[in-house]
């Protein structure tokens, strides 16, 4: 059976804060073999280094380009002068991608207009109010399509911290904050929302025996979640659940764990939303 072919248009390279190299294998386990190559100068070691080091800054800068345009287009409801039904369809028909891969399109879209909202709104950040695309890539995060779509369901939450951080470095006596900094503030909020354990109810269950009952659902939740991570790095985050389905397939079979439930954790370590795990783990 062939593999299916990648959906270039979602094509997502992970940043510092995905926790995992980008396409990393042994080069031992190359199936072809390629020509000596005479050994390269440490000079030219770096030079190439860096040139790799700013294509991939540029695929992190697209995102935001990519992020004002879907927005802007899903505003405009651009399908209904084109006699489309829907922004899926839309998608389908104009870039050949999924359901589930336009709509994370507009999840990116979403968290990145929040984040940058956030800074805009902070002190002495008022250039960043422009919406313009090519204004929003000037000021680069540094965040992956996978950082973006595994907040997107609590970027409340992440522009609540961006704001209150820069409060306070702006208290602290900086009188302007660079744009060095606003990127560390943003990618640490972002990182500190993607890790943090689940929320607590604010009022616990008074019944022991429920108290007990949630916390082991919320122990489950959390090893999906983790589970649902690794799946990530073998089934990266702009694969749809079939193209994910055909490569986890032989993974989950070596662990010993049901392809619908690989799957399921999947979706909730991209989507952090519970409902993803209904009918499987929990």
């Amino acid at each position: 059976m062939p593999t299916p072919a990648l959906p270039h248009a979602l094509a997502d390279l992970g940043g510092p804060e995905d926790d995992g190299g980008v396409g990393e294998h042994d080069e031992d386990q190359e199936h072809g073999v390629e020509p000596a190559r005479p050994p390269l100068s440490e000079a030219r070691a770096r030079e190439m280094t860096a040139g790799l080091r700013e294509a991939m800054d540029d695929v992190r800068r697209s995102v935001a380009v990519l992020a004002a345009r879907v927005r802007d287009a899903h505003a405009a409801r651009v399908w209904l002068p084109l006699r489309r039904p829907s922004w899926e369809s839309h998608c389908a028909a104009e870039f050949g991608i999924s359901r589930a891969q336009a709509y994370r399109l507009l999840d990116v879209a979403r968290a990145l207009t929040t984040i940058h909202d956030a800074v805009a709104a902070g002190p002495e950040l008022s250039h960043t109010r422009d919406t313009d695309p090519a204004a929003a890539a000037a000021l680069d995060y540094g965040l992956s399509q996978r950082a973006l779509i595994a907040v997107s369901s609590r970027t409340d939450t992440v522009a609540e911290i961006i704001t209150r951080r820069l409060a306070a470095l702006a208290h602290s006596g900086l009188q302007s904050l660079d744009t060095a900094t606003v990127r560390d503030v943003v990618r640490q909020a972002v990182h500190d929302v993607r890790t943090a354990p689940p929320p607590q109810p604010a009022e616990p269950p008074a019944d022991p025996t429920v108290a007990a009952l949630r916390r082991g659902v919320d122990d489950l939740a959390a090893s999906s979640h983790a589970i649902g991570e690794l799946m990530i790095e073998v089934a990266p985050a702009y694969l749809s659940n079939i193209e994910a389905a055909y490569i986890l397939t032989l993974l989950c079979d070596k662990i010993g764990e049901p392809l619908e439930h690989g799957l399921a954790a999947r979706r909730y370590a991209l989507s952090s939303d519970r409902r993803a795990l209904s009918g499987t783990v929990l």
